[in-house]
């Protein structure tokens, strides 16, 4: 760990760990990525210093789980694996944001390398938007807004709010790494790739020989030459923003049938068209307008929406200085909210 970090207060004997998981069990597993296994667990408390008091019996897996067990899979604990878990340990114990997930804990020991999380109960948003309305109620366009505000003001603290004028790119923003908590406050969950920027570098890029992350969210420039920049994070924030307003995912087929950039491509294309309408979630055109009358600006939830799809373009423009700032986009996802807010006031009062 670099800057001689002191991390005991955080370390979690793994016979605790495997305790309230029956010892890694299925019954407990939430599922796998690439590189890490997910179990959910209960703890009886932890508080504000982060101190975890882990139940003396087994899990009670009818009770809400208080934590999730991310441990790195055994078949991938290689030297990427090896410097993803301390590329996120490192990471996670410099960040405190709202919408940053918590460490509350981590594990070193013998083979295994374990990190322990806050949870999240709604799970992930890529999940969230490929679920039936009739299986978890309507995702209304002022939630899909507060989701993607959220992501945004995170963003924005990585890249230029920090203590120590500390810089940190995430490189991996994506649906599935944006875990929505039981308000649907989203927060992201992920930090394996990610790397530092030197302090006051602004404008300045890393230039890295290995490109890491999913293509259908990949910056162009990043992905040709290697050329990684705060601008990095925004174009695949960008390709999160027209997942929530399309309600479905990147490199869902329709998408990759047209292009082989999955949705960035042809979100590009539709909206300098014109007819961006017809990649638009219909359940987000229900609320605000009939199909048949779709007409952006019409209304100030319309209002909204065009102001969405205007900053959400903007950020994934393929030249990385043509993008917006997070900060800007924040200022647009807010003044994008703000049209709803009036809108509902107005109707309060007729």
């Amino acid at each position: 760990m670099s800057q001689g970090k002191n991390l005991e207060h955080l370390k979690i004997p793994l016979d605790h760990i495997k305790l309230v998981t029956d010892d890694f069990s299925d019954t407990y597993k939430l599922g796998d990525t690439a590189y890490y296994s997910f179990y959910s667990a209960r703890i009886h408390h932890f508080d504000k210093d982060q101190n975890l008091s882990f139940a003396k019996g087994k899990n009670v897996i009818d009770e809400p789980p208080s934590i999730v067990i991310k441990r790195i899979r055994p078949d991938r604990l290689d030297e990427q694996g090896h410097e993803m878990f301390l590329a996120e340990l490192e990471m996670l114990t410099c960040v405190k944001h709202p919408s940053i997930v918590t460490l509350l804990g981590f594990c070193v020991e013998a083979s295994e390398k374990i990190l322990v999380l806050e949870h999240l109960f709604q799970g992930r948003l890529s999940s969230y938007l490929t679920k039936k309305v009739n299986e978890v109620g309507p995702l209304t366009w002022e939630k899909r807004l507060k989701i993607c505000i959220d992501v945004a003001q995170a963003l924005n603290y990585l890249h230029y709010e920090m203590e120590d004028q500390k810089i940190i790119i995430n490189r991996n923003i994506n649906s599935h790494n944006i875990w929505l908590d039981d308000n649907y406050g989203a927060k992201i969950v992920e930090f394996g790739i990610s790397r530092f920027m030197p302090p006051n570098q602004i404008g300045e890029a890393l230039y890295l020989k290995r490109k890491l992350g999913l293509k259908v969210y990949m910056d162009p420039e990043y992905a040709l030459r290697g050329k990684l920049k705060r601008e990095s994070d925004v174009y695949s924030f960008g390709v999160v923003l027209f997942e929530v307003v399309c309600g479905k995912l990147a490199d869902n087929p329709i998408f990759l049938e047209e292009s082989q950039d999955g949705l960035a491509d042809v979100a590009r294309r539709c909206f300098c068209t014109g007819t961006i309408e017809d990649i638009i979630d219909p359940m987000i055109k229900e609320e605000i307008g009939s199909e048949n009358s779709f007409i952006l600006n019409a209304q100030p939830n319309k209002d909204s929406l065009d102001t969405f799809l205007k900053i959400a373009y903007q950020c994934i423009a393929k030249i990385q200085d043509h993008r917006p700032t997070m900060e800007v986009v924040v200022m647009e996802l807010q003044k994008a909210l703000s049209f709803l807010v009036r809108l509902k006031y107005i109707h309060t009062y007729i």
